[in-house]
């Protein structure tokens, strides 16, 4: 198992048919993963269009994962905590100047993953909303506030991929205190 360190990031290639395990080494951790089409970088993973067609935010094991070109691009094969975020963008400087109120902001997801998915040609402005593994956000039925709350992921907890394209994957151990109950951890992944 490789080991991205708590508030940072990194980004490989995942090939078709591959499985990818993300684990919350700690408990409590989110970790941001963003994926593009390795052979066209303008497709990428759409909240929108998976959203849309899941018919639910309640995105877990079972459910396909489509690009911006209603292309499945991944599948969940097993999921233990089952429930993520596919809704709220990267944590990034601006997030905790205006949330958290820092002076000196870490650079946070949005600058992990421009740093880690550089090398391959992803620029700032191409990365969307991600899923956010182990992200617990509520939405209340009647006013729509969202409640970011802390992640129901243990120590152990996984989810377990499948890629359906080869794929350029960008991933981080999440820098914002909301979704990590105001502690940071590492995550670990595998590929097969």
């Amino acid at each position: 198992m490789k080991i991205i360190p708590a508030r940072s990031g990194t980004a490989f290639i995942l090939k078709k048919a591959e499985r990818l395990t993300v684990t919350d080494i700690e408990g409590e951790q989110v970790s941001d993963f963003i994926c593009f089409n390795l052979h066209d970088k303008s497709e990428y993973l759409s909240s929108g269009r998976t959203i849309d067609y899941a018919e639910t935010i309640f995105l877990t094991k079972g459910h396909p994962f489509y690009s911006n070109r209603s292309n499945i691009m991944f599948d969940i094969i097993e999921d233990t905590v089952g429930r993520h975020d596919f809704l709220l963008t990267p944590c990034s400087a601006d997030t905790f100047r205006i949330i958290y109120g820092h002076d000196l902001p870490h650079h946070g997801c949005m600058g992990n993953l421009c740093e880690a998915l550089a090398p391959y040609g992803i620029m700032p402005d191409n990365i969307p909303v991600c899923f956010n593994i182990f992200m617990h956000v509520t939405v209340n039925a009647d006013t729509g506030k969202i409640n970011v709350l802390p992640p129901k992921s243990k120590a152990g907890d996984y989810i377990i991929i499948e890629a359906r394209m080869d794929l350029i994957v960008g991933m981080t151990a999440c820098s914002a205190e909301m979704s990590n109950n105001y502690s940071f951890k590492p995550i670990g992944f595998s590929k097969e």
